[in-house]
Formats: C-alpha cells, structure tokens, sequence
C-alpha cells in the first residue's frame, strides 16, 4: 500500500501506472500537494472522465477515470483520519489531518478469469462494514447498462422522442427508457385512471404512461416551458393519446391549488413528480391530498447523481433533496422503496 502523506510541505507526485496490472485498464498518475493546493488523479488518456471535486480543510481532491468503475462515490470523508483508495488492484492509501474516510469500501472485478478484460465489464461493490454482512451490491457499470436498456420494450414512438430530445437543449432532464418503462407497469399494476406529472419536458414518460392507459382514463401534464411542451404535445398526438393527456402550460404547484380547489382529492391513483426539486416537499404534500389512499407517488432524482451521500456538497438543490429524502423516510403517511433506477426514484404508497 502507497502512503501519500498531504501535509508534506512539498509536491509528491506518484505515478500508479507502472504498478498497475495491464489487466486492470488502469494508467492514472496521482499529484498531491500540500495542504492548500490541490490533489488530483486522472486518466491520461482522457477518453471518458468522471470527476467528482471534495473540499477538505483547504485541500481540493479531483479524481477522474475513464470508466465509473473508478468513480469517487467509492469513499466517503469525514473531518479526521485518513482515506482508502483502491484502484484495480492497486491500493492506496492517502493521510492527513483534516478529513478520513468513514467507510472503507473496495472495488471488486468480475472478469479475473480473462486475459484482458474490458473496463466497462461488469463490477460490484462490496462494503467493508459488518452491518452490511460483506454483500455484493452491483455497480451499474456501462457494459451493464447497455445490457438493461437492451433488456427495455421500448415503443418506436418513443424511441423518436427520445432520438429527437437528445438534440435538445436540456436533454439530460429527459427520463432514462428503464425509468419510463418501470412508470409504466406501475400504472399498469395499480390499473390507474387518473394519474398526474410534474414536469413534463418533452413528454418521454408523460407518453409513456399514457400508452398504457385505458382511452377513458386522464393523465393530468404539467410543464412550466412552452417550448418543451410543444414537442411533447406533438407526441401525444403522433401516438394517438391526445385525448388521454389533460396539458397544462403553467407551475406545478398552482395545477396542483386549482385541482385541490376544483374538488379533486383522493381522486388520482398515480403521480410523477420531476419537476422543480427545492419544491419536492411542498409538490408532495399537495400530492397527498390528491392521490387516493393506497395510490402511488413517484418522486424522481432522489440521488441527484450521487451528492447526497457526500457530506461535504451543501448546495441549495442538493441540500433540499437530501431533507426530502430524510422527511420521506420518517412519514409515517407513505410506505417507501428508494431505488437507484435513472438517478433515483423514490416509490411511496399512500397509506
């Protein structure tokens, strides 16, 4: 194991890429700098960076690698100690005063049998804390997804919206073909006539649902943009659900006032929030008083790409998500399952 001590009141530079195993696809240089400066490992050949930035005390850490196999998101710091980082099967072990990694986690390969086996083959994690019971948790790797989406029934008009909003700006907003297709049977389960969605964007999911949706059966869509709306209007229409989809053009929580005024409570079975996210709590308890008991709320980006679980990242969005999240997991009103489809969705039934 390297130590990389960061109080060192000079630059040590270590290069891992000679004791890495060219089995492993690893070549990464690591540059630390005292305390102040800045500590950064990344793949020289830059040809796909995932970068995750930590302040600590001071001291900036950028890590970045050409697959998610390599992804921050497998330490976790706290303010004392010292931190564990394995890279392949490289370990390495950075100190220093002002920060530790409060859970050693490691990185495991699923491929040990081949001569040279590719960085996006399948990987899981596995967590060094008893309270887990060592379980091997799967880490969605590009490979592995591939294989999910190749494993998704996903309509041809949807392909063509999802083809057309990727041009779009914005279009990382839109819901992954996994998500949509779990949204789906959802309704489809729960046998849902009436369900609402915030935030429409161009209407991937909106669509989705409402293709599963008997004709007499209203899907109430809420967008703020009229630009986004246009294209998903021209979706329902192209897919025959017009007269499913009830658009309204206008903030979330006014649609969600009128509807309560309008006499409708308890009279949706299913919702999809992904809209505005420092407005989840307030979406949510309007939600409440429109979905009937033992209806569904799906609330969306409940990971937002991995911040949450990183104590030092306190940002507005990031903070008000992981409240959400906390305020969910004690309200006693819903059963709840977090699951880490897309970039999280959290299922809850009413009770």
């Amino acid at each position: 194991m390297e130590q990389l001590d960061l109080n060192d009141n000079h630059a040590t530079r270590h290069d891992m890429s000679a004791d890495v195993s060219l089995n492993d696809r690893v070549s990464c240089t690591v540059l630390l700098v005292k305390k102040g400066g800045r500590a950064e490992a990344e793949d020289p050949t830059r040809s796909r960076l995932e970068a995750l930035t930590l302040s600590l005390t001071g001291l900036e850490i950028e890590m970045a690698s050409n697959s998610v196999l390599y992804r921050c998101s497998l330490i976790s710091f706290q303010y004392t100690g010292a931190a564990t980082v394995i890279v392949g099967r490289r370990t390495v072990a950075i100190s220093g005063n002002g920060f530790r990694a409060c859970t050693s986690i490691r990185l495991s390969r699923n491929c040990c049998s081949c001569s040279n086996p590719n960085p996006n083959d399948t990987a899981f994690v596995v967590a060094d804390d008893e309270k887990y019971g060592n379980k091997q948790i799967i880490s969605l790797t590009p490979r592995l997804y591939d294989y999910i989406l190749s494993n998704v029934r996903e309509p041809e008009i949807l392909r063509q919206l999802r083809e057309e909003t990727a041009s779009m700006r914005g279009s990382q907003m839109q819901v992954s073909p996994d998500q949509a297709q779990l949204l789906a049977m959802l309704v489809q389960i729960l046998g849902a006539k009436r369900c609402i969605e915030l935030g429409v964007y161009t209407g991937y999911s909106s669509l989705a649902v409402a293709l599963v949706l008997p004709d007499s059966a209203c899907l109430v869509a809420c967008e703020r943009d009229a630009k986004s709306l246009e294209v998903a209007k021209k979706y329902y229409e192209l897919a025959g659900v017009s007269h499913k989809v009830d658009v309204k053009h206008g903030m979330a929580a006014d649609v969600l006032n009128s509807l309560i005024l309008n006499g409708e409570s308890c009279s949706y079975d299913f919702a999809f929030v992904d809209a505005e996210k420092r407005m989840n709590q307030e979406y949510f308890e309007l939600l409440l008083q429109l979905v009937r008991v033992d209806g569904v709320i799906v609330v969306d980006n409940v990971l937002w790409h991995g911040k949450v679980a990183d104590p030092l990242i306190n940002d507005a969005k990031t903070a008000s998500i992981r409240s959400f999240n906390k305020n969910i997991m004690e309200d006693p009103r819903v059963s709840i399952s977090m699951v880490p489809v897309g970039d999280g969705m959290t299922i809850c039934r009413k009770r």
